[in-house]
């Protein structure tokens, strides 16, 4: 099975932390919603331990 990120849309606020810290371009807010680009994402977890609310997490 292949693993991705996943957004917890309730809990993100777009506060931008996990876009300050991505070296691979792969995050970005998009009509108020943040969006990853999975062609991108190279599941470094930065995002996800830069994220105040928890809402980024590794889908198994």
């Amino acid at each position: 099975m292949e693993r991705k990120i996943n957004i917890n849309r309730y809990k993100c606020a777009c506060c931008g932390a996990c876009i300050a810290v991505c070296n691979f371009n792969a995050n970005e807010i998009i009509n108020t919603f943040l969006e990853i680009k999975d062609k991108n994402c190279t599941l470094c977890f930065s995002c996800i331990k830069a994220c105040p609310f928890r809402a980024i997490e590794l889908e198994e």
